[in-house]
């Protein structure tokens, strides 16, 4: 028997060394098997994919590709706080788990904030004023909450300045020390006219603030005054260095407010607390956030802050965007992804959305289970044991650089606009967002950015998930968008078309030849029309020109889609479609590319083919039309 010496032992040191381009000519085989024929560096590109912000990110990273040579990346808790905003990260207690609440009755919301922190959570993020508690019934939504060992954050919108009022007022009545009381007191001027379009209640709302962090920063040295929320550009659709871009932007708008009304600079950094979303990509998520942290010491830097002053604390939520309104449950894999990115990214506190959230105000089973995904994250899978585990990785050092970057143009371009707040009055903002969000409602609308449940396998006969309504937010301001709406709208049509009809509307699958043949496209037209409410009629298994009218007839459909193999269709398409079309088809859809046939088939009586990356909303807003759907 062999023993293995355990000192400098290389389990790899009898194989030879590989090199880039060994690997690339491994790529270039199997894209050859592929069908695509690509060489050197354009093979390696074949396989990298493009990311917003014009970053791409490449198949396979080496030392060659590390953003930060000689641990210039530094280390947890000192500049430039890219690997984490204090030395110990999540490793002592882990981050914090912040549940948020919004019910308008403060007794009900009172009930389930007690359950939360009597399970798992360990601070409160309370919505207050127009969208949540009335400010006055505050008392009474934080009955039993022990101030001085549970934060609260508050979100109270154009009304922040009374809801803070109202909470330190509470911390005397009850008893609480002034240095033992937890919490942020959430003033958000510029965040509140970007939701709402009250652009003028700015300069007031950061007059207003300003008092609250001095005060803050001479009484309470547990509370921050005044949040970065960058969550209203990327509801409106932001890029990840577009919504890092404007955070920057507003603390900095922050910074100049505050030192103004006598704050030093490091008093000022010390009541800022930033909010980002974290979304189910996980290491675009992980990157923002380490890029944040970079970005903000360089701010912090350069207006004069000194030692962990320029360190950013942060607040991930997991994000609204993602998040879809059919098949709920996917939700809950979307936000444990989300989640457990914001971890590994350094977030100090992140809140975990209820898979429900967009139908609504959230069930207490809901609420269970976002609050137990942090803590099986922290507790059961410890990740909070390493700082900053993903650093040190090529691939993630170097997409956090390229982040940076990128977020940095945009920031000094908001800069040169005239700041924040002249950008949002201006417009800028709007326009640039939304012109990002436009080229990912594309990528959509074609399934290259697929929505598990929505645009990717839906259930058809699934019963829909009820839930009382959560507040109105406040109209105008930035838009709101979801990853979700154009075929929510569709599925809303089928949805009304079933309660007028009780039927939904549907299409003919005309299947040509044996189950393995025809199955697969089939299966992927099945899965198209569905995505927009449109239920497949796959009876019989397979037709032929004889017995495709008759079948089309008894389906019950208004328009019908051939599959099969490109072979079939060659000899039965253009026979079947004429079929079809003279047993009253109001449109034949074609399964497949035809190639050279286009002109055959179309002349048969084929309208239109649909394939894999075509723009699937138009092909089913036109099905729903041709079968008279309103």
């Amino acid at each position: 028997m062999t023993v293995l010496p355990d000192d400098g032992f290389s389990l790899a040191a009898e194989f030879p060394d590989a090199d880039h381009e060994q690997w690339q000519r491994l790529v270039e085989g199997v894209l050859r098997k592929a069908g695509k024929d690509a060489a050197g560096p354009a093979a390696e590109d074949a396989l990298s994919t493009a990311l917003e912000d014009g970053i791409t990110t490449r198949p396979l990273y080496t030392a060659g590709d590390d953003a930060h040579p000689a641990g210039s990346a530094g280390f947890p808790g000192f500049a430039p706080f890219t690997r984490g905003g204090t030395p110990h990260g999540a490793a002592v207690a882990g981050w914090d788990v912040r549940q948020r609440h919004e019910r308008p009755d403060a007794a009900r919301t009172n009930e389930a904030v007690l359950a939360d922190l009597e399970n798992g959570a360990a601070s409160v993020w309370l919505a207050a004023g127009e969208t949540g508690v009335p400010v006055e019934d505050l008392a009474t939504a934080l009955d039993g909450v022990h101030l001085d060992l549970a934060p609260v954050v508050l979100d109270a919108g154009g009304a922040f300045d009374a809801a803070a009022r109202e909470l330190l007022g509470l911390f005397e009545k009850r008893g609480v020390a002034p240095e033992a009381a937890l919490g942020r007191l959430g003033a958000d001027p510029p965040g509140h006219a970007a939701r709402t379009g009250r652009h003028g209640d700015i300069e007031e709302g950061t007059a207003a603030a300003s008092e609250l962090a001095a005060l803050c920063h001479r009484s309470y040295p547990n509370l921050r005054a005044v949040s970065v929320d960058a969550l209203p550009y990327h509801e409106a659709g932001a890029s990840a260095a577009q919504e890092l871009g404007c955070s920057l932007a507003t603390g900095v708008l922050w910074l100049r407010e505050l030192t103004g009304a006598g704050l030093d600079v490091d008093a000022a950094c010390g009541q800022l607390e930033f909010r980002y979303a974290a979304t189910a990509d996980q290491f675009l998520t992980i990157a923002k956030l380490r890029a944040a942290r970079r970005l903000w010491s360089r701010v912090a830097e350069v207006c004069g802050a000194t030692g962990p002053a320029g360190a950013q604390r942060q607040h991930a939520v997991t994000s609204t965007v993602m998040m879809a309104r059919r098949d709920p449950w996917v939700n809950m894999l979307r936000t444990t992804v989300a989640s457990l990115a914001a971890g590994v990214g350094g977030a100090d506190a992140v809140t975990v959305l209820p898979f429900d959230h967009a139908l609504g105000l959230p069930d207490a089973f809901a609420r269970r289970i976002a609050r137990n995904t942090s803590t099986i994250l922290v507790e059961e899978s410890h990740l909070g044991r390493v700082v900053d585990p993903a650093g040190g990785s090529w691939y993630v050092e170097r997409l956090t650089d390229r982040l940076a970057q990128a977020a940095w143009a945009w920031f000094q371009e908001i800069e040169r606009a005239g700041g924040l707040a002249a950008a949002l009055r201006g417009g800028l903002l709007e326009e640039r967002i939304g012109a990002t969000w436009e080229a990912r409602r594309r990528k959509l609308a074609t399934r290259r950015e697929p929505v598990t449940g929505v645009s990717e396998f839906p259930l058809l006969g699934q019963a829909a998930v009820e839930r009382d309504p959560a507040p109105r937010r406040p109209a105008g301001g930035l838009p709101v968008v979801r990853r979700d709406e154009a075929f929510e709208a569709l599925r809303a049509r089928s949805d009304a078309h079933l309660a007028a009809t009780g039927a939904r509307p549907a299409v003919f699958l005309a299947a040509l030849g044996p189950a393995a043949v025809h199955t697969a496209r089939a299966g992927f037209a099945a899965n198209l029309f569905q995505a927009g409410g449109i239920e497949p009629v796959h009876e019989p298994v397979t037709v032929d020109a004889a017995s495709a009218a008759a079948a089309f007839a008894a389906s019950g459909a208004a328009v019908a889609c051939i599959c099969s193999s490109d072979a079939l269709y060659a000899e039965q398409a253009a026979e079947v479609a004429g079929a079809l079309k003279a047993a009253g088809a109001r449109r034949v859809y074609l399964a497949g590319r035809p190639g050279e046939q286009r002109e055959t088939y179309e002349r048969a009586g084929v309208d239109e083919f649909v394939v894999a990356g075509g723009d699937a909303v138009a092909v089913l807003t036109g099905a729903l039309d041709r079968i008279g759907v309103v």
